[in-house]
């Protein structure tokens, strides 16, 4: 199939657009932006699209720079279009990526299995409130802390046989940056991940440059404890500077309101697009848990758990 690189914004009834929440956009933030209408639709309802700089727009919103990372997750992990055995193949045009989620590169092995099934199937989703309330049974007060959603990813790991993890490699790339922050701060991690980040300098090298992040979407792909921390590290990043964001035992924390609202309502709070949201602070959340998370894993398969 062809496609445009000018790509037009379709019109979708309520019923049409829920539809592809449910069974393609399954990422609660995307999700959420697709059901309101604030991330247009493009191209067609059987192979959805939308626009890099629409979600980039929408991450940055508040005055932050989360975006950035949103914009490598989609070139990385969603910029082909899918065939007719139902595989990523062909890359779409710079500055589309596919709303089809399951059975793309981003999708893997050991996820939460609240918003997909078979991650490798694509059109696969839908919301499994058994799943969603396997990560409610972490929350205390109306709130769960960051360790306990480190156990959640854990936990989803180990339950499924297909799931890659390299809890000791993993750990220990973390746990490096995070000896280097103690010692020169985070801007060391920033510099160390600028090109990770870079604006696409002219439009000669902008394949290659999509081509590079789909490399470092990759590894992440190959390393189910890395993926899913980061996946989990954009939620804790969009709600690090919410006004009624709190801190229990020191731990940022979500709260089952918001995550009901997301998951399973497919809506976001309230003044969302009011608050800073950072890369930085998706880089903090996204360490924190990946050490955190090795080590619940490894619990688990010791049988300490």
């Amino acid at each position: 199939m062809t496609v445009d690189a000018d790509c037009k914004k379709i019109q979708l009834s309520f019923t049409e657009r829920r539809a592809i929440v449910e069974k393609k956009a399954t990422c609660p933030f995307i999700g959420a932006v697709v059901a309101t209408g604030d991330l247009p639709v493009r191209n067609s309802i059987t192979e959805p699209l939308a626009s890099v700089d629409d979600v980039t727009h929408l991450g940055n919103s508040g005055g932050g720079d989360l975006g950035e990372v949103l914009k490598i997750f989609a070139k990385g992990n969603h910029a082909r279009m899918f065939d007719d055995s139902g595989k990523p193949s062909a890359l779409l045009p710079v500055g589309l990526f596919s709303l089809d989620f399951p059975g793309s590169q981003g999708s893997h092995p050991g996820h939460s299995g609240i918003l997909q099934g078979n991650p490798a199937k694509r059109g696969s989703g839908r919301f499994s409130q058994s799943d969603f309330d396997r990560l409610v049974n972490y929350v205390t007060d109306g709130f769960i802390k960051q360790s306990d959603v480190a156990a959640f990813i854990a936990e989803n790991l180990a339950r499924d046989p297909d799931s890659k993890v390299n809890s000791k490699e993993a750990a220990k790339l973390v746990l490096q940056d995070i000896s280097d922050v103690h010692s020169q701060g985070w801007d060391l991690v920033k510099e160390k991940l600028k090109s990770f980040f870079t604006n696409e300098p002219s439009t000669e090298q902008s394949d290659q440059k999509r081509e590079f992040a789909e490399t470092l979407t990759k590894v992440a792909g190959e390393n189910n404890l890395v993926g899913a921390a980061g996946e989990f590290g954009l939620l804790f990043a969009f709600f690090a500077n919410k006004p009624d964001a709190k801190t229990i035992d020191s731990e940022p924390t979500l709260t089952v309101a918001d995550l009901t609202l997301m998951f399973k309502e497919k809506k976001l709070p309230k003044g969302w697009d009011t608050w800073e949201k950072t890369k930085i602070d998706w880089i903090k959340n996204t360490a924190q848990l990946l050490i955190s998370a090795a080590r619940a894993f490894d619990d688990i398969k010791n049988g300490n758990s």
